[in-house]
C-alpha cells in the first residue's frame, strides 16, 4: 500500500488495548465518529478490504482488523473452515469475543461513536459479520454482507428475531463457485427470518463485486448515513 494509505497499527499501546492488528482511517471534524469496521475474508489481512473505501460516507472512521489464526492457504482467518464445511455459530465465538473486545475499544482510541458502529465483511468475514450481530445486536447498527454466508444452527436467533430492524445489505454472485447460490438464497431467509431489515442483490458475477454491486453498496451506505443525520439532528 501506499504512503497515504491508511495508519497500520501493529505494535504499541494501541495495539495492546485493542488486542488486533488493524489499518485505521481516521476522519477530521465534528465527533464522535460514526465507525465501520471491515472484516476481510479467509486469507485476507488488515490491507484487503480497503477497496471498499469509496463505498463508505467520507467523514466516518473507517476500521479494518487482521484476523485471528494464520490460513493455511497464506493471509489470516477468522476461523479455520474445511472445505466444504458450513460451521456453526459457536465456531465464531473466538473470533467474536476478539472483535467485541476490539469495537469495545474504538471510543477510547480513536473518538467511535458507541451508538453507530457499523459492520461490513467479505466472505468468511461477512459470515463473522453475521455472528457478532447475532450474538451482540446492542453494538451493532448495521451490516453489509459481501458474498458472504449466515453461519448454520442459528434456530435461537431466529427464535427470537434476534436481529430485529437492524439494517442488512447482502450482495451475493449467481454464479460463486464458494457460495453456491441456493446457500446464499437460504442465508438471505435466514436473516429475514431473524428480523433483519434485509436488501438483497444477485448480481451475474463469482466470488466478488460487481460495478453495479458497488454503486447498490454505495447507494445503501449513503442511506444510512442519512439515516443517522435524522436520527442526530443538528
Amino acid at each position: 500500500m501506499d504512503k497515504e494509505s491508511p495508519l497500520l497499527v501493529n505494535s504499541g499501546p494501541t495495539l495492546a488495548r485493542s488486542g488486533l492488528v488493524h489499518r485505521v482511517d481516521a476522519p477530521t471534524g465534528r465527533r464522535p465518529f460514526p465507525t465501520v469496521v471491515m472484516l476481510h475474508g479467509r486469507s485476507g489481512d488488515e490491507d484487503a478490504m480497503w477497496i471498499f473505501r469509496r463505498a463508505l460516507p467520507d467523514d466516518w472512521l473507517v476500521v479494518s482488523p487482521r484476523g485471528i489464526k494464520r490460513d493455511p492457504a497464506g493471509g489470516y482467518a477468522w476461523h479455520p473452515r474445511q472445505r466444504d464445511e458450513w460451521p456453526p455459530l459457536p465456531m465464531f465465538d473466538e473470533a467474536v469475543a476478539a472483535l467485541v473486545h476490539f469495537i469495545k475499544s474504538l471510543p477510547e482510541l480513536y473518538v467511535a461513536d458507541p451508538a453507530h458502529v457499523y459492520l461490513m465483511g467479505f466472505s468468511q468475514g461477512a459470515a463473522t459479520a453475521y455472528a457478532i450481530a447475532m450474538g451482540h445486536p446492542e453494538l451493532i447498527q448495521g451490516v453489509a454482507g459481501l458474498v458472504g454466508f449466515v453461519p448454520v444452527n442459528c434456530d435461537a436467533a431466529i427464535e427470537t428475531r434476534v436481529l430485529r430492524g437492524l439494517p442488512i445489505y447482502a450482495a451475493v454472485g449467481k454464479e460463486d463457485p464458494f457460495i453456491p447460490l441456493t446457500r446464499a438464497r437460504g442465508c438471505a431467509e435466514t436473516l429475514e427470518a431473524s428480523g433483519a431489515d434485509l436488501v438483497y442483490h444477485e448480481y451475474d458475477v463469482g466470488h466478488r463485486i460487481s460495478a453495479q454491486g458497488m454503486r447498490d453498496l454505495k447507494a445503501w451506505w449513503a442511506q444510512q448515513a442519512v439515516e443517522l443525520k435524522v436520527s442526530k439532528p443538528g
